[in-house]
Parts: C-alpha cells; structure tokens; sequence
C-alpha cells in the first residue's frame, strides 16, 4: 500500500492541535489515541512525539487510564478551597460582566483580570487577586476571542448572492480567479513567539524605512495556481498588464471570471476597449462594497505574511522581494495548501 502523505505535514499539524484543544470531547478522544498507541507496546516518549505532548504527560494518561478506567480520562471538576462567591454571587458577576464596564462608572471598555479584581471589590466586597480574576472567565464559561471583523456599511442580502459561485467554479467551461492587490512592508511584522527561558527580552531588528514590495495578485481555488506580478504602483495601465498576464494563465477552451474589489483603477475608462475585445474569454465579477472578507486571496496574503515576513529582519529591499517571490513560486504551480484555503463553498 502506497504511504499516505499530507501536504505542508507540519501547518496542517498545527492546526490540527488547535481544533482538538477546542473542546473536551476531543480532548478526552486524544487520550484514548495515546492509550491505544501504548497498548500497541509503544513508549512514552515515541506516543509523545506522535501526538504532540511530552512524555510526562502520557505517562499521566497511562496512570490514569489504569486506576479509573475510562472514566480517569475524562475531565472532572479540580477540588480547591472553599469559593468566596457563592452560586448567587457568581450569577450576578456573569451579568455585569456581560455589560459594558462604562456602565459601571469604568472608563474602560473591555474587561481584564486587573479590572475585574477590581470590580469584584467594590461590587461585593471580596479580594481577588489579578490571576484568579482571569481563572474566573473561563469558570463563567468566557472565551478569549479575537473579534472577527465585520465593516459596518456591509449589505448582508448582496454578500449571501455572490457567496453562490460553487457552480461557477466547479463548471467546465470557466475558469473562477480572485484578484487583489497588497504590500509588503521592507520593516517586517511582528508576532508572538517562543523564546527560550534565558532570553528575558526578545528583539528583532526593524528597518527604518517605509519601501515596501507592491504585488498584483490572482488565485484559482480550482487547483491552488497564483500568478503575482511586481508594481511600481497600482493605476489602470499596472492593471491592464496584471490582466494580460492572468488572461495568459487561464486554461485553454476556458472563460476566465475574475472577481475583484471595487478600487477605482477597475473600473478605469482606460480598460474599457480592451475589455470589450476580450469579452467572450473575460468577465469581471465585482464584490459588493466593503465585502474584503469574500475575497479568498486575502488569507493568502495573510499566510505569506506568516510564512515571509514575520519576526524577519530585511536590511535591502531585494532581501523582502527574493523572499516573497520564492514563496510565490511554490504556488505557481497547481498546490493542495492554496487549494485548501481558498476552497470556495
């Protein structure tokens, strides 16, 4: 039988131990897995690295498993001292703290353990400190929660209709490409990392300057394929040579649908004969107004970041475009990774 391999093994690795520790059903299915492996005689630190954890914690499974049984696995209540808030108490904290903390005379508006010690003080009379404040949302049942964006002038009802392209991309006789345009900044971005213990402050140098790589980019969710072109800037003549070159992609026998923003060197009078030349192979589907979160392409741009430039130090331009464009390349060619994440259902 021929060994099965999943593309970009160690993203999708990633990702995977993020959706098991979402819940605790999946939390308590991953422990059975680790109970399996060590019936099949494996060790500590082979199912440790199989699924992830370190040895100690297997073992801790194994232990568990072998004087409760099944039911060791799962996760129980942790027995503690006597709470300070009773269950009355602890009903009305969870209504306040599903109000605005300005309603309660705070000039905050969003609450932290700091505040919520606080707070806890002076509405019943109890002293908290700051990290069992924290320990208090995830008792309440909060989540931490990193908001999704939703821009406010959005037309729902329009956005549901052109969600409806699963036909479009699946036909035979079309071929569906998302456009967009961005820039990569020369200074790099910044995102949390590890850091070893000895290392108290984390540095990563940051170039004083604000040159930045400007790309024409389109992806096909059918298969994965970008094509990326370098800018000097973005107007209606860099446009026309993007669509030329995306018009020259677009696979034999195949109409090319296009869907892009509405930025206004789309709609430049300047592309209008060539478009007309071009419309029995071309048409442009244009997003509804304030609809960024419709465009696939955007979550490419976001994973290059990732992959590119974050905690990067790049002393010369040429250092940011050599690195973006190797990355592209990858993904000139027909790939699972792009296919997956611009999957349009």
């Amino acid at each position: 039988m021929r060994k099965l391999e999943i593309k970009d093994a160690e993203t999708i690795g990633i990702a995977v131990q993020d959706e098991i520790s979402r819940s605790e059903e999946a939390r308590y299915d991953h422990r059975l897995h680790g109970i399996l492996l060590a019936c099949s005689g494996r060790g500590c630190y082979e199912i440790g690295r199989l699924l992830g954890h370190s040895p100690r914690t297997i073992e801790r499974w194994v232990h568990r498993f072998e004087e409760g049984g099944f039911a060791g696995l799962r996760e129980s209540a942790r027995p503690g001292r006597p709470r300070s808030l009773d269950d009355k108490a602890m009903e009305v904290l969870g209504q306040h703290l599903r109000k605005s903390p300005k309603s309660f005379g705070y000039h905050q508006n969003l609450w932290d353990g700091k505040l919520l010690s606080h707070h806890i003080s002076e509405a019943f009379g109890v002293t908290m400190g700051v990290r069992q404040c924290q320990r208090l949302f995830r008792k309440l049942g909060f989540r931490r929660r990193k908001p999704r964006p939703l821009i406010a002038k959005a037309d729902p009802v329009a956005q549901q209709a052109l969600k409806k392209l699963r036909r479009i991309a699946r036909a035979d006789e079309t071929d569906l490409w998302f456009e967009d345009e961005c820039h990569f900044q020369q200074h790099g971005s910044r995102c949390a990392m590890w850091v070893p213990p000895e290392v108290k402050d984390p540095v990563v140098l940051h170039a004083p300057t604000r040159k930045s790589l400007a790309l024409f980019g389109a992806v096909r969710p059918s298969d994965g394929v970008m094509v990326a072109q370098q800018a000097s800037v973005f107007n209606a003549l860099t446009f026309l040579d993007f669509l030329k070159m995306v018009v020259r992609h677009t696979r034999r026998g195949r109409k090319l649908i296009l869907v892009l923003d509405n930025a206004r060197y789309h709609h430049a009078i300047l592309l209008r004969d060539w478009l007309r030349r071009h419309k029995t192979r071309l048409i442009l589907l244009f997003l509804t107004p304030y609809s960024p979160d419709l465009n696939p392409i955007e979550r490419v741009w976001k994973l290059t970041r990732r992959l590119c430039t974050h905690n990067q130090y790049f002393q010369e331009l040429q250092d940011l475009v050599g690195t973006v464009a190797e990355q592209l390349a990858r993904w000139a060619r027909p790939n699972d990774c792009l296919r997956r994440l611009c999957a349009v259902s």
